[in-house]
């Protein structure tokens, strides 16, 4: 049984790069919360059009319509049901959440994570990462219009160096309470 009562259908948007606890913290939520997760991306796509993960990246770089139908069809999800929907352009592209969280953190935290989860090395990371973040946020203006340094359209910019996904998490919940869109059980 979920901890929390929901006073409405509850849409909470949340974004950030890369290493900022994005998917831990939005499925963190969706279990508090008791709702559906939506973090359809590239790996869904490709188990549903039978091809491997590395060809839907390989097509992707040459035809936007992979970008365009992951970033949409999300969207379509979550406008379904209550859900926390987490994705890099979440806060963007449903405006109709109720509640939007933009998670941040320094390029090194977000390089020290991504190292303690996935291995390797720290400065090929700290430079894959920075590549990685000027290539989406071209993609992004190219293909929305979105500029994905902005997140003014954030109701809720949590710094997570500091805290842990619980923390975070909980920070959120206090929002949602806040906005009267959920009530402790």
């Amino acid at each position: 049984m979920a901890d929390y009562k929901l006073n409405k259908e509850v849409r909470v948007a949340i974004s950030g790069k890369s290493g900022c606890g994005n998917t831990t913290v939005s499925t963190l939520l969706s279990q508090k919360l008791g709702i559906t997760l939506i973090n359809y991306t590239f790996r869904q796509l490709a188990a549903e059009k039978g091809l491997t993960l590395q060809q839907v990246i390989e097509n992707a770089k040459t035809d936007d319509s992979y970008d365009i139908y992951t970033d949409t069809h999300q969207v379509e999800l979550a406008k379904e049901t209550s859900c926390v929907l987490g994705s890099r352009l979440a806060i963007w592209m449903l405006k109709e959440a109720d509640l939007k969280v933009y998670l941040l953190a320094s390029d090194d935290i977000r390089a020290s994570r991504i190292l303690n989860r996935e291995g390797g090395d720290i400065e090929e990371i700290k430079r894959f990462t920075a590549f990685r973040d000027s290539q989406d946020s071209a993609r992004y203006k190219k293909l929305y219009n979105i500029d994905n340094t902005d997140y003014s359209a954030a109701d809720i910019v949590i710094d997570t160096a500091d805290k842990n996904p619980e923390q975070i998490t909980e920070l959120i919940i206090e929002e949602l309470i806040k906005k009267s869109l959920i009530s402790r059980n």
